[in-house]
């Protein structure tokens, strides 16, 4: 049986205004103001590290224009910026299993149900986090998640049109050494947008989530949210 979820197109977003609206979204998703959520974006420039990241794995050039923001999410150091689809589901696991390793699987089988639309066969790679191609391993999706009272937080990022070099130059991403990066364009061999893909992806989510879509946008969220009581997301 589907639910009914918000879905918010943000655009390009900074890093940390996302982690607000995350914040916002999940607090009102456990005092029970707002239904579950699923908010898409892209973000400029940026490096993330988890819990679990170690400080060699972050070493930027001295000419690296990009910010670095330590989160609360699982996982090791990761890049986002402009071409990449990052989702951020706001789910309340009471619904969904209860079970922190299932939602991580449902996340990855939702991109690789996303890129099959294009004629990719993406897998996941047993004892590893994520969504790749083969052969050889080639990593297109990137997972990172936080759960608070069984509200999640955090999500996927999708490689869709972006240069990847970053992902190994600027940092030791998800903490794998020697792990090659790719793309939806390079794979494909044409430049595809990400507008062009959010409409798989979020078909994927609906699905294997069983959620249905209400579109909501970024200028009445703060009329919805208003005083839900902000839940902490960021280290810091």
């Amino acid at each position: 049986m589907s639910a009914e979820a918000y879905l918010v197109d943000a655009g390009l977003v900074p890093y940390q205004e996302a982690l607000e609206l995350q914040r916002s979204f999940a607090a009102a998703v456990i005092g029970g103001v707002a239904r579950e959520a699923v908010i898409l974006v892209e973000h400029p420039p940026v490096v993330t590290t988890g819990r679990r990241t170690d400080a060699s794995e972050v070493h930027l050039p001295d000419d690296a224009s990009v910010e670095v923001i330590e989160t609360n999410r699982g996982g090791k150091s990761t890049f986002h910026g402009p071409g990449q689809l990052v989702c951020y589901p706001i789910l309340d696991l009471n619904r969904h299993g209860k079970d922190l390793k299932r939602y991580v699987r449902d996340l990855e089988q939702a991109i690789i149900t996303t890129v099959a639309t294009f004629g990719m066969t993406a897998v996941t790679i047993e004892g590893l986090t994520g969504v790749w191609l083969e052969p050889p391993p080639r990593k297109l999706a990137s997972i990172g998640i936080h759960v608070s009272r069984w509200v999640t937080t955090h999500g996927f990022a999708l490689n869709v049109d972006l240069d990847p070099a970053p992902f190994s130059s600027w940092i030791t991403a998800c903490g794998l050494e020697d792990t090659q990066f790719t793309t939806m364009s390079r794979e494909l061999g044409r430049a595809v947008s990400v507008d062009e893909v959010k409409p798989a992806a979020i078909m994927a989510l609906g699905e294997v989530f069983g959620l249905d879509f209400e579109s909501l946008a970024v200028a009445d969220v703060t009329g919805l949210l208003a005083g839900a009581a902000p839940v902490p997301l960021a280290a810091g």
